[in-house]
């Protein structure tokens, strides 16, 4: 009975200890030392799982307390216990470290400070690389425990060779997105926070993993992605080299726009615009359509991607109205024109010299002359 009691009393003293710890890093070393915070909170389950297995280890009960083969079946669980609860509370630890390292970088995590995303994205990465490794090995070990697996164990080196070709095979998949992932991170091609254009979707990078990268969408859905996607397929990163970008409207209107006003009108709204970053706009003809219709496009530089779709937005809006109410005949329209013979011709323009149509043959007039009642019915061009 006291061999029992024993264990009890060690594992309450070392789970006693890890709470005293505890105490002292969150009331007492958090003023002077940042990583206490990150410490206790991410160590709250594992710290107190390792302290009570290594309580439990420290208050076994000998081979004469209980037998030999008790003891072996105890001891072999305790080591499995150690190695599980000693490798979890190392990672946690791990992540608490990296934690504070992340949250100072999100302080000056914004489009602007590219250095501040690229170190938060590769610490990201790598924790989960380290992290994928240490259970690997953990796990190894706790294989290696059993008797079975150590026999095994041996023949499998013996054909090592073989066995890396096979897995290497297997696992190709898995082993081109870490490579992948890794590339990615180091060589700055792509970093959470990163606005990007991926199969159409336009968003931010949210997280990058070993296997995906999660890109949020502006209207808050998310595009889960294979990480060798980025490494085999072009995409659009707006953030990659600064946040500066330029707004693109493009509006198709008639030949009679007047462009002198209209490029003067664009001019006033995107001055007075809080979203424009003073750098540079315009206002031009850049193509004729083949339907007929001329492309005036507007362009105002922006700081970043927000007020890239705001002031395009404001330039669009603005523009519509203000060419509906002073200029309604440089909206877009279709024009049709009907050629006829020269006798026809002279006395219908004669008669209806605004008209942008032009009848064919002595048909026409007739379906005209029969729908109108007479010539003076009405335009006989609307036949």
């Amino acid at each position: 009975m006291a061999k029992w009691i024993t264990l009890g009393v060690s594992i309450a003293v070392a789970v006693l200890l890890v709470a005293a710890a505890h105490w002292v890093l969150r009331h007492k070393l958090a003023k002077v030392w940042n990583l206490a915070d990150f410490i206790v909170a991410r160590t709250k389950v594992t710290a107190y799982t390792a302290g009570a297995v290594v309580g439990a280890n420290l208050g076994l009960p000998s081979v004469q307390d209980v037998g030999w083969a008790t003891y072996q079946t105890i001891d072999h669980v305790m080591v499995i216990l150690m190695i599980a609860a000693l490798t979890a509370f190392g990672i946690t630890l791990a992540y608490a470290f990296t934690d504070s390292i992340l949250a100072r970088l999100d302080l000056s995590n914004s489009d602007a400070d590219r250095r501040a995303r690229r170190l938060q994205t590769q610490v990201r990465l790598l924790r989960r690389v380290i992290t994928s490794i240490i259970v690997t090995l953990a796990v190894s070990a706790i294989l290696f425990t059993f008797d079975e697996i150590q026999a095994l164990g041996a023949g499998l080196l013996a054909s090592a060779g073989v066995l890396g070709i096979v897995a290497g095979v297997a696992a190709q998949s898995t082993l081109g997105n870490l490579f992948a992932g890794l590339q990615l991170a180091f060589s700055d091609a792509l970093r959470i926070g990163d606005v990007v254009v991926v199969e159409g979707e336009w968003g931010r990078v949210e997280e990058l993993s070993l296997v995906n990268v999660t890109i949020k969408i502006w209207d808050e859905r998310r595009l889960v992605v294979p990480v060798a996607n980025f490494t085999t397929t072009s995409f659009e990163n707006w953030t990659k080299q600064g946040t500066n970008i330029t707004a693109k409207v493009q509006f198709p209107l008639d030949w009679e726009v007047p462009i002198a006003e209209m490029r003067e009108e664009a001019g006033r709204i995107i001055t007075a615009s809080n979203h424009w970053d003073g750098r540079s706009w315009s206002c031009q003809i850049v193509d004729i359509a083949e339907t007929g219709e001329i492309q005036v496009r507007v362009v105002a530089t922006a700081s970043h991607t927000d007020t890239q779709w705001f002031i395009a937005c404001e330039i669009r809006e603005h523009m519509i109205a203000w060419l509906a109410e002073n200029y309604p005949k440089s909206l877009p329209r279709k024009r049709t024109e009907f050629v006829a013979d020269s006798s026809e011709e002279s006395g219908y323009a004669s008669q209806y010299p605004t008209s942008a149509f032009r009848r064919v043959g002595a048909g026409a007039g007739a379906v005209a002359h029969e729908r109108n009642g007479s010539p003076e019915g009405g335009d006989p061009g609307e036949a």
